[in-house]
Order: structure tokens, then C-alpha cells, then sequence
């Protein structure tokens, strides 16, 4: 463990807290999971599953504690519907939830692997159990999204990452941006609100929203996620950003160093190595304690909390 690098997750001791052997179904891995605690004080996660056949689907995991004794759904939650949803062929990837209170809903926004590539996807549901599906709201190539829980100026706000070519830098762009929608099906007024950086930066690659940000007082926190590229591949690492409570797209502070990346062997090594990627997260009674879901290695779940004003203040210092 380096010291140098700041502290602000702790590793849970029973990581990784699940994977396939957890499965009551035959499975490759289990990873990258949407997260949230019902208002029975359960903790449930919807991860993404990967079959034999490397395609995905969605899983429901429930907890008391949040940590182990984990009831896992006897057979797929969500699974991809390539009949009614084509766009969903390749499977159905990395869920974020958000709780919607005018809705009384949870919103799931997830990756649909299409003929074309990866899109943004919507499904609504008030128990994990019945899902009204919106489709594709993103075309591809597009991910990494997530739904704010309020409308902003009378509009819900989508946070995302598509990629695209510009011809003047010759390079594909894989960038945060927000879109604006007043009925959650046409999306529009899109803006870009977080870059990759030029260079050897951590984050210089691409980045892309991790769990779905965080309403503070001083703004929205973001969780993002970075990718570096050297003759070993690629590294995922996480970093820390704020964004304006009202106007969602303008950036406050954004933090130069990363925050935390893969360690632990099972971070380090799995089907994609050297990856850390948080879906979601769950905040405790005092809206502080913060216990952060991530996929490591794109091999299992593990499990790391932290202090939502420790991120702020390290913000603060650091931006």
C-alpha cells in the first residue's frame, strides 16, 4: 500500500464480497454493480452478470448489512429482450440507479449492447421485480450514464459519455457530457461538462461518470472514472469532481490526482486486469458514511467506505 496516496476509501476485509461461486446459477463473473437501500434498510445490488457466453445480464442481491449473507435472485432480474428491444442483442451492462421521489421510482439507466455498439438505456421499476422498459435513449456509441433524481429548470438531466470523432484532432473523443429532457424518452440541450485530459495524466484516455453523483449542499459530487494507457494496458482509477446544484453542466472543481485504483490482487488481476469501477453506492443514516460498489477486475464485487465530506474537503484542497 502506498501512504502517499490519500485515503479516502477503506477497503472492506471480506473483499471481494461476492462472485460466480455466489451464483446460484452457472456464471462466468460478477461485476459492476447499480446499488441502493430500500426503505426497509436492505441493501440491494443489481449487478451485471456475464454468462459462458460472454453476453450479460442483470442480477438482484440483497442484503441486511450490506456486506455478506447476500440473497441472490434464483434466476436473471432483468435479461436482455432482443425480440421487443433489439438494441439489447449483445446483452444489457453496468447499471446506475437512482431513486426518483416524483416518480416513486427507481430509474435504472444501463448500456444496451446493439448490432452498433453500446447505448444508453431506461427502465423503471418500484421493486425489482416489474420493469417498465423506455428502450434506448442514447444510440450508441454511448455509456456510462446515469439519471439525476430531480428536474433541473423543469427538465431531468442525464449524465453520459458517447464517443465521437473530430477531425481536427484526428482522435475520438470520450468525454462526460449532460442531455435535458422533459418527458424522459427525447433528450436534447447537450452539453460537455468533463474532458480527458491531453498527455500523461492519469485520466488522459477517457473518462466516464462512475455511480450516479452525489447531492451535497455544495454541489453535485461526482465519483468519474479514468483511464491511463501504457505498454501494460490499460489502468482504471477513480477520481473526484463538483458540479453546480443548478446548473449541472458547469464544473466547480475537479481534482488533479486520482483518489483510488486497483491494489489488491483481485483488483489487479481477473478478466480485465487492473480495474476498479463503481456503479453505485449507498449512504448511511448520517448522509455522510458512504459504502461504495465496485466491479474489480471485471471478475467480482468488492466493497470500500468513505465520507462524503472527507471528499469534499479533499476537493477542496486538491482541485
Amino acid at each position: 500500500m502506498n501512504n502517499q496516496l490519500p485515503q479516502l476509501f477503506l477497503r472492506h476485509k471480506l473483499n471481494p464480497i461476492l462472485n460466480a461461486a455466489n451464483w446460484p446459477y452457472q456464471v462466468n463473473s460478477v461485476f459492476n454493480p447499480g446499488a441502493v437501500r430500500l426503505t426497509d434498510g436492505t441493501t440491494l445490488l443489481l449487478c451485471r452478470v456475464e454468462d459462458r457466453r460472454g453476453l450479460s445480464h442483470l442480477c438482484a442481491a440483497r442484503s441486511v448489512n450490506g456486506v455478506d449473507d447476500w440473497q441472490i435472485d434464483s434466476e436473471p432480474t432483468l435479461m436482455a429482450d432482443p425480440k421487443r428491444f433489439p438494441e439489447e442483442l449483445w446483452g444489457i451492462e453496468d447499471p446506475r440507479i437512482t431513486y426518483v421521489p416524483e416518480l416513486g421510482q427507481y430509474a435504472i439507466v444501463y448500456t444496451a449492447y446493439s448490432r452498433s455498439g453500446p447505448g444508453v438505456a431506461l427502465a423503471l421499476t418500484e421493486d425489482f421485480h416489474h420493469f417498465e422498459r423506455y428502450g434506448m435513449i442514447m444510440q450508441p456509441e454511448d455509456k456510462d450514464a446515469a439519471l439525476l433524481p430531480r428536474r433541473i429548470d423543469g427538465r431531468w438531466a442525464l449524465i453520459h459519455r458517447p464517443v465521437g470523432a473530430t477531425s481536427a484532432q484526428m482522435k475520438r473523443d470520450k468525454n462526460m457530457w449532460i442531455s435535458y429532457s422533459s418527458d424522459l424518452h427525447n433528450w436534447g440541450g447537450h452539453k460537455h461538462i468533463l474532458e480527458a485530459r491531453l498527455g500523461g495524466w492519469w485520466d488522459a484516455n477517457k473518462i466516464g461518470l462512475s455511480p450516479p453523483p452525489i447531492e451535497t449542499s455544495q454541489g453535485w459530487l461526482v465519483i468519474y472514472h479514468g483511464v491511463r494507457q501504457n505498454a501494460a494496458g490499460s489502468i482504471y482509477r477513480l477520481g473526484l469532481a463538483l458540479f453546480d446544484l443548478d446548473a449541472p453542466e458547469r464544473c466547480l472543481k475537479r481534482g488533479d490526482e486520482w483518489v483510488f485504483g486497483p491494489e489488491e490482487p483481485y483488483e489487479q488481476r481477473g478478466d480485465v486486469d487492473n480495474v476498479v469501477f463503481p456503479c453505485g453506492y449507498t449512504l448511511g443514516a448520517d448522509s455522510d458514511t458512504i459504502n461504495l460498489y465496485y466491479g474489480a477486475a471485471d471478475t467480482s464485487i468488492a466493497m470500500a467506505t468513505g465520507s462524503v465530506r472527507a471528499m469534499l474537503r479533499w476537493l477542496e484542497e486538491h482541485s
